[in-house]
């Protein structure tokens, strides 16, 4: 629909503005094509970046006063839309009391948009959210009465709460029962019984200002050589991007502390990314360890009322460290001075639905539209990385070996054909043998598998018939201790039937392949007095599970951890001395342009937690092919030498990094629909030297939670960007009834 069509929705008592107002754009967080124009009453005064609300239709919507971004190539820049006359406007109902968006966040969500080709209020949308409408209000604090009635009734519960509150600060009721360790039913009793008098405190400002000074570490060496340089970016300001490439332990969280230090001390603010929630837990035990208090922490298991006052702690700059999942970059940050990418490499750090874009490019957007330094922290970088590092766009830091005289672990290869493990299980002895004498050593050992569940393949012994997700072209998977067979791509669950649904046999079902929980009780069979922790994304409820289950570890009340790719994440435990990786070939099959890449990143991550302290790790890899060159590299230690190797092969046919790629998803509940539309972008595809167009093809996952699903590779030489020509092509071709085409720049995954 044209934003100028709106007018027609217009009320009939409305009566049309008189001339002379001040006329505005508004963007919306919807799926418009732009903003739409209103008009100012004579008594608001509106200015671009201010928060307000308009009618729409019969209803009201927040959204924020908006202008051209001059900043835009014309390429890249939105279809101009209809202008509307101004006496068809209709007045803006309100300006809320909430900061304005600034000029630096307003031309990065329009930046966003355009790149992606999402809508831009969309963009805006991860930005505005509802919820964040309202400034934080003044909360209600407790203070004893003075005197205490007489017929107070004292209890050991209640005499707690009047000792704490004798300092004379007011606290919340939940302040007040948590400091005390009592219910908050204790304290309303005290204040229905005039023991307590309400007070008002002062809107919330609830996160205490890291200190730069506390506690600053003694780095040496190459740590304090890296420090100084990070630091010297932050004191000359100015965008730059910088690289901190370190081995596994070598101390790169401490060294960007410190970058966060000196940029607390020119008074901006600071935003670290990291790839997964559960990383918050051990990062935020450092992260207070080194400045004395807690960053403010956003992700999506943050309660509401604490993103509200997080939001409002970034746009006043009270929040001067904000920690957080890839959404936080959206954050109104007051004076933004410094973001910190952690595990660059990460294939997490890129949203698949929605608005599709990379969190870690987005980042080195932001850094250069506002004009600060941003740090790219990782063990193995990713090619696209390494490739501006070449190209010295890019600053690099290395960091060789590991902090505190700790040693590399030794890595060896168990080649399953030689040593294959007994019928039916998994484990090669090769790797139970050193299980055993690790045990032996009171020492902790790791099992890695990136594989939930129990089995992924479940079929009938009698027909053959394999169990499959009604909803997605995908194999169930059997989740034994909860009974079910689930989807992991729509998350449709059923009960594990008692015989087979095609021919009816019973007891014929079978459990084809391993997934964690086989590995679990595999391991619980051979080393029955080992205590053992399993750490995966469906074991562990969130971040308080994630930090009890790490404490745990580091108390050494665990023997064995098992776990998926959770476990592969920065972690940092001194007891842990052998990892083993139970299908280190798992990920090295399929068409996937970065299979290699990704395999090599996330085993090298793994066998990073081995050894970290003064004992010397080992970890060895289940393989079947021992020869690939991904296991050659991790025999070697040499990352290097593959990722040249991996982007020689990349050269030659301009595939990304050294070259442009963007995917276009078609999906309908009608294949028939789906297809058509396919068709008809394969007959209209674009031409041309250093442009090649691959499909129309059916997706590896065809179909996903009931749609159709087909997939179209653009790809271009890198001095030809592809907006522009999707743009183009996208407009020439009308969608068939409930068709959908998904835009996915630079895709990560090829689902």
């Amino acid at each position: 629909m044209e934003p100028a069509s709106f007018s027609s929705l217009l009320p009939e008592q409305d009566k049309p503005p008189t001339p002379g107002r001040q006329r505005v754009s508004v963007l919306l967080p919807m799926p418009f094509p732009g903003p739409f124009d209103y008009v100012a009453p004579t008594n608001m005064p509106l200015k671009a970046g201010d928060i307000v609300v308009v009618p729409l239709g019969r209803r009201r919507e927040t959204g924020v006063v908006w202008e051209p971004n001059p900043a835009l190539p014309a390429d890249f820049a939105p279809p101009p839309q209809r202008s509307v006359d101004m006496a068809r406007l209709r007045p803006v109902a309100e300006l809320l009391d909430l900061p304005p968006l600034s000029a630096e966040l307003r031309h990065f969500i329009d930046w966003v948009a355009a790149y992606t080709l999402s809508p831009p209020g969309m963009v805006l949308a991860m930005t505005l959210r509802l919820h964040m409408r309202g400034v934080p209000t003044p909360s209600t604090g407790w203070l004893p009465v003075s005197p205490l009635p007489d017929t107070l009734r004292i209890t050991p519960a209640r005499q707690k709460i009047l000792d704490l509150l004798q300092d004379g600060t007011a606290r919340t009721t939940t302040d007040i029962a948590t400091a005390a360790a009592v219910g908050p039913g204790v304290v309303k009793g005290l204040a229905d019984a005039g023991a307590l008098k309400a007070v008002k405190l002062g809107p919330e400002r609830p996160f205490a200002a890291p200190d730069p000074h506390h506690n600053p570490p003694v780095l040496e060496g190459e740590q304090a050589t890296a420090t100084a340089a990070l630091h010297e970016t932050v004191d000359n300001g100015g965008f730059s991007v910088t690289l901190l490439e370190g081995v596994t332990g070598s101390g790169k969280t401490e060294i960007y502390l410190e970058a966060i230090a000196a940029c607390l001390e020119k008074g901006k603010q600071a935003l670290v990314l990291l790839p997964e929630i559960a990383l918050s837990a051990q990062w935020m035990q450092r992260f207070t360890r080194r400045f004395g208090t807690q960053p403010a922490i956003w992700h999506s298991e943050v309660g509401q009322r604490a993103r509200r006052l997080t939001w409002h702690a970034a746009a006043n700059g009270s929040a001067t460290v904000v920690v957080g999942a890839r959404s936080a970059l959206f954050l109104p940050f007051e004076n933004l001075g410094l973001i910190i990418v952690d595990e660059e490499h990460e294939s997490l750090f890129k949203q698949e639905e929605g608005v599709i874009y990379n969190a870690r490019d987005m980042a080195v957007v932001r850094a250069r539209l506002s004009g600060f330094p941003i740090a790219l922290v990782s063990a193995t970088p990713s090619l696209e990385t390494l490739a501006n590092v070449e190209a010295g766009r890019y600053r690099h830091l290395i960091l060789p070996s590991r902090h505190g005289g700790a040693s590399m672990p030794e890595t060896r290869i168990v080649d399953m054909r030689d040593h294959p493990p007994p019928r039916g299980l998994f484990l090669s002895p090769a790797l139970t043998e050193e299980m055993a004498a690790t045990f032996d050593r009171q020492e902790q050992a790791m099992l890695f598998l990136n594989r939930r569940g129990y089995a992924p393949l479940t079929l009938c012994r009698a027909c053959g018939h394999r169990m499959e997700c009604p909803h997605c072209t995908a194999w169930l998977v059997e989740h034994r201790a909860k009974k079910i067979l689930s989807c992991h791509y729509c998350d449709h669950t059923e009960p594990m039937p008692p015989t087979c649904p095609t021919c009816g046999a019973e007891n014929s079902l079978t459990a084809i392949g391993p997934g964690i929980e086989r590995i679990t009780e595999e391991a619980r069979n051979l080393f029955p007095d080992a205590r053992i922790l399993v750490m995966a994304s469906d074991t562990l409820g969130g971040p308080a599970a994630t930090a009890e289950a790490v404490a745990k570890i580091s108390r050494r009340e665990v023997d064995l951890v098992i776990g998926t790719q959770i476990v592969a994440k920065g972690w940092h435990f001194p007891h842990l001395t052998l990892v083993g990786i139970v299908d280190a070939d798992l990920g090295l099959g399929g068409g996937d342009l970065r299979a290699g890449e990704r395999t090599i990143q996330l085993l090298h991550q793994v066998a990073g937690r081995a050894g970290r302290a003064t004992t010397p790790g080992r970890v060895l890899l289940q393989s079947y092919t021992p020869e690939h060159p991904v296991m050659q590299a991790l025999l070697s230690g040499d990352f290097d030498a593959f990722m040249a190797q991996e982007a020689a092969q990349r050269r030659p046919g301009f595939w990304p990094p050294y070259g442009r790629l963007a995917a276009l998803i078609i999906s309908a509940e009608d294949a028939r629909e789906a297809d058509s539309t396919a068709a008809e972008l394969g007959r209209k595809a674009p031409y041309g030297e250093g442009i090649q167009v691959l499909g129309p093809a059916p997706a590896p996952i065809a179909v996903l939670r009931n749609r159709h699903r087909r997939r179209i590779l653009l790809r271009t030489v890198r001095s030809i960007a592809v907006q522009p020509i999707l743009r183009r092509w996208l407009g020439m071709v009308k969608p068939g009834k409930g068709v959908r085409i998904d835009v996915d720049i630079d895709p990560v995954s090829f689902l």
